[in-house]
């Protein structure tokens, strides 16, 4: 089970990937989409990561 608007995307994106025949423009917004997506995640991963105590 994926959770929230990334696991929305992810979701449809397999669903379009498995089901479509995807145009050039398709695959390109998919892709924009995708991309956007994981810079969200890395970008909250560094921040989490970030306040993370060093273990040394």
């Amino acid at each position: 089970m994926h959770l929230g608007i990334g696991g929305d995307l992810l979701d449809h994106s397999q669903s379009m990937l498995a089901e479509h025949d995807l145009s050039a423009a398709e695959l390109r917004y998919l892709a924009d989409r995708l991309t956007e997506s994981l810079q969200e995640v890395l970008r909250v991963a560094e921040s989490r990561g970030a306040r993370l105590p060093s273990v040394e």
